[in-house]
């Protein structure tokens, strides 16, 4: 009997704060742009890399809302990266089996990038293998705050409900990693909602830096955890109960 292939939705949810571009090239006595650049051959690795390592849905931190406060011309180049991004890396994206999903606001982007945002999920609806999630101008804690907007007109309410309005998306799989680059320790309001239970890891790695071997490194550090969602012993999330809000 031919057994059922795994769907990317039942594997690991994996984000990352992508962070230390500037500092990476700063070091080099390059300009700041050009650590962005670097940042964006590095996602093409890790896009690759990480369906192989058993992950199903990889959510990647690419410009916060609090981003906007930047140099002018730093903002600029990171849109005309994602400009790049949105209409070259489409048919690799495709060829490697990536659905493709932008979260965070599109009214503030410069003109065409929603459009193109658009397209680009459009074309990659279907793909099957990795569940490719990218934060643009995005704020967790916005995104509650809009959820509980909308929720207020609900008669009743549960968890699973809720987190559908905080992700636009039904049966999203919570977060399992959060790994974050640069040897900072902080969240920055990346996915605070449905990474309530998430392990963290942090390195010391700039994001140009990173690797298929780092993430193996962080993945196995992962594994070695026990995750208990406040129980006593060791469970996995599926196996978590769900609680309703009424």
């Amino acid at each position: 009997m031919q057994s059922k292939p795994v769907s990317c939705d039942d594997k690991l949810h994996v984000g990352i704060i992508m962070d230390g571009n500037g500092r990476w090239a700063t070091r080099r006595g390059l300009s700041r742009v050009r650590g962005h650049e670097a940042g964006v051959e590095t996602i093409r690795r890790i896009v690759e890399a990480a369906p192989k390592q058993g992950i199903g849905t990889l959510t990647l931190y690419a410009f916060s809302t609090d981003n906007w406060r930047r140099p002018r011309a730093e903002v600029a180049a990171l849109m005309t990266l994602l400009r790049f991004y949105l209409s070259n890396e489409v048919q690799s994206l495709i060829k490697n089996g990536v659905r493709l999903t932008v979260i965070g606001r599109r009214d503030r982007l410069p003109d065409g990038i929603a459009s193109a945002i658009a397209r680009a999920e459009e074309a990659i609806a279907h793909g099957s293998t990795l569940h490719l999630r990218i934060a643009v101008d995005y704020s967790a804690r916005d995104a509650i705050l809009n959820a509980a907007a909308k929720a207020a007109a609900l008669t009743s309410l549960t968890r699973e409900a809720f987190s559908q309005l905080v992700t636009g998306e039904a049966s999203l799989r919570n977060v399992d990693l959060i790994i974050r680059t640069s040897g900072e320790k902080r969240l920055s309001d990346f996915l605070l909602w449905e990474g309530a239970y998430a392990e963290l890891h942090f390195t010391e790695r700039m994001w140009p830096e990173f690797d298929a071997g780092d993430l193996a490194e962080a993945l196995a550090a992962f594994h070695g955890r026990e995750r208990r969602f406040g129980g006593l012993q060791a469970i996995m999330p599926e196996e978590v109960p769900a609680l309703s809000r009424a």
